[in-house]
């Protein structure tokens, strides 16, 4: 571990065969408006992922649907030849349409389709980590995930991927996939006010399993809390310094993957994960979820 990733908040936490920074960077902010197209500014991205790697972070989550390709592109012009440290994770499951919608596609050719253009588009001969992503734009919907997970067991047998992981699913699929394979995280909308998985969260941390909450400050419409402004206020922070502070301290278990076009927001929410909360910040921001 280089003194970069000693001085990320949060440490670090072991992922299958890999041990990553819990301070990780989510790369979809740096495609186009709607996450469609290429990034207004190319060189601006491309400075985003070398500052995040200069930072120490080794933990990118991207994913072939973003853009689409647009950001697994970046990433290679960026990064490639990959540090040996770094870890990409990606995931399947979904397409994108003409109007930028997101529609699923999880039939065994789909995946198969996908995890060979998340190599191309990467420049990878394995990749590192894939999530099966279920549900659609909503949220998680019920339902088996046995046929579209069994395809990824598949590509991981024939070495295309090392770690397997689900995404946006319920508590059901995770049992039904920790069932058939060995998962290292589930990724799933959570957040201050989002706590549906808490129970999850803790059973996970207890079995050795990452959590990796997208949206820490509620995603394309951002969380309205009277609380969180005022305990941020209190710490001279921001409030998605004070979310993200707030995840890091919820469980040990839990993988940061906030993403930003820009190099200075991605220092400030380095600093910003570091904020020591106090009992009375937490109580406040914890009225949050009730």
């Amino acid at each position: 571990m280089n003194a970069a990733t000693a001085s990320l908040p949060g440490g670090t936490w072991t992922l299958g065969n890999a041990t990553i920074t819990r301070f990780g960077y989510g790369a979809m902010q740096l495609a186009g408006p709607g996450v469609m197209g290429p990034p207004a500014d190319h060189d601006g991205a491309l400075a985003v992922l070398r500052a995040a790697v200069a930072a120490g972070i080794t933990h990118v989550d991207t994913s072939g649907a973003y853009g689409p390709r647009v950001t697994n592109e970046l990433i290679r012009e960026a990064l490639h030849p990959y540090p040996e440290s770094l870890f990409i994770a990606t995931k399947v499951g979904a397409n994108r349409d003409a109007q930028g919608g997101w529609p699923t596609a999880r039939r065994p050719e789909d995946l198969r389709k996908q995890v060979h253009e998340n190599l191309r588009s990467l420049g990878a001969e394995t990749l590192d980590l894939v999530n099966m992503r279920m549900g659609d734009a909503e949220g998680p919907k019920p339902g088996s995930l046995a046929e579209a997970f069994a395809t990824l067991v598949e590509l991981q047998r024939e070495g295309l991927i090392r770690h397997l992981g689900v995404s946006n699913v319920t508590t059901e699929q995770v049992a039904e996939a920790r069932g058939i394979a060995r998962i290292v995280c589930v990724q799933n909308m959570y957040n201050l006010a989002h706590r549906h998985d808490d129970d999850l969260i803790d059973r996970l941390a207890a079995a050795g399993i990452a959590y990796v909450p997208f949206f820490p400050l509620g995603g394309f419409t951002p969380l309205q809390s009277d609380a969180l402004w005022r305990v941020a206020a209190r710490l001279g922070a921001t409030p998605m310094s004070v979310a993200l502070a707030w995840l890091l301290q919820r469980s040990p278990n839990i993988l940061l993957i906030p993403g930003t076009s820009s190099a200075a927001h991605l220092r400030e929410n380095i600093v910003g994960a570091g904020l020591s909360l106090s009992g009375e910040d937490v109580a406040d921001l914890e009225s949050i979820g009730r």
